[in-house]
């Protein structure tokens, strides 16, 4: 993959926006999993785009664009993992029989296919260092030079991580209990989802309160009723969308489908709640590759033509 250089031109907005384009799911990969949570992890990517546009406006040039929108990433993360109190501390020693070539040995091969099939929500029982050298070694494929100039540690001790990471993550995933059970939707969210499946536009305008926000991710945040009832009257243009209720990591959302038959959905919503009046709207649907990761359970009572699977990752 391209490393991206920027050109020393003055407004380099635009050029960052478009190299950053096919590194953005990439990006979400690793923070899903730093974190914990498809859902953090994208509210890590939104800020570390920011964050890096603020930052190129005062610099002549920059460094290589993968490695540095990883280390903003990654240092956003650890802020807000810090913040929780989820830091812990570990020792570090050497492994050195963690092997560093290009062409893995079969075993290597195993460790990293168990590290992609691991749900996200998983990782976080990692230590934070354990955690990024494993998502970097096994899930993104970084060699150990590169995992210990992102990381600012040595060679010896990514490989002393990397080992204890993926013995204490086969632990993990050998206790792991089975997907949640599902829960039925809230009165809110069945309300939310009959009205835009019925494609009640103004049914659904009702619901917004005055102060009203709505995220989609790449587009600038809108605000108020009046600009965020807008979202409905391009959906209503959109055929075939449906709408299920749906858990994700202990939240209440939305899985949204491009086809009633779909078996999978592409995308989800979040709503946000006051007095019966959405408040917020975030809608993921132009960064669909948190569905990819996502360890989502559609309500038992949602009504829909398809093969009938309540759990999608």
């Amino acid at each position: 993959m391209s490393e991206g250089h920027l050109s020393p031109n003055r407004d380099r907005r635009p050029e960052l926006l478009a190299l950053t384009e096919e590194l953005r799911p990439e990006l979400h990969r690793y923070c899903a999993r730093l974190m914990g949570s498809v859902i953090d992890g994208e509210d890590v990517v939104q800020d570390t785009l920011t964050r890096a546009l603020v930052a190129l406006q005062d610099m002549e040039e920059t460094p290589p664009l993968r490695p540095w929108l990883f280390r903003i990433a990654h240092n956003r993360a650890l802020d807000l993992l810090r913040s929780r109190a989820v830091r812990m501390a570990e020792p570090i020693d050497a492994a050195s029989d963690i092997a560093g070539s290009v062409s893995p040995d079969p075993v290597e091969m195993l460790m990293r296919q168990e590290a992609v099939k691991t749900a996200v929500s998983r990782f976080v029982e990692l230590p934070t260092l354990q955690r990024s050298v494993v998502i970097l070694k096994d899930v993104l494929g970084e060699s150990l030079i590169e995992i210990a100039t992102l990381l600012d540690l040595t060679v010896d001790a990514v490989k002393g991580h990397l080992a204890r990471g993926r013995t204490r993550l086969r632990e993990i995933n050998a206790q792991a209990r089975p997907l949640a059970e599902v829960r039925p939707a809230s009165a809110a969210v069945a309300r939310y989802v009959a009205l835009f499946n019925q494609r009640d536009w103004d049914g659904l305008r009702a619901l917004l309160a005055d102060d009203v926000r709505l995220n989609q991710s790449t587009y600038p945040l809108r605000a108020g009723a009046a600009d965020v009832g807008l979202f409905f009257t391009i959906y209503a243009k959109i055929d075939g969308v449906w709408l299920a209720p749906a858990w994700l990591e202990g939240r209440e959302v939305i899985a949204v489908f491009e086809g009633r038959a779909n078996p999978k959905p592409s995308y989800i919503m979040w709503l946000e709640w006051r007095d019966d009046r959405i408040t917020f709207i975030r809608d993921y649907r132009y960064v669909r590759y948190i569905a990819a990761d996502a360890e989502l359970a559609v309500a038992p009572d949602a009504t829909r033509a398809g093969d009938g699977d309540t759990h999608w990752r």
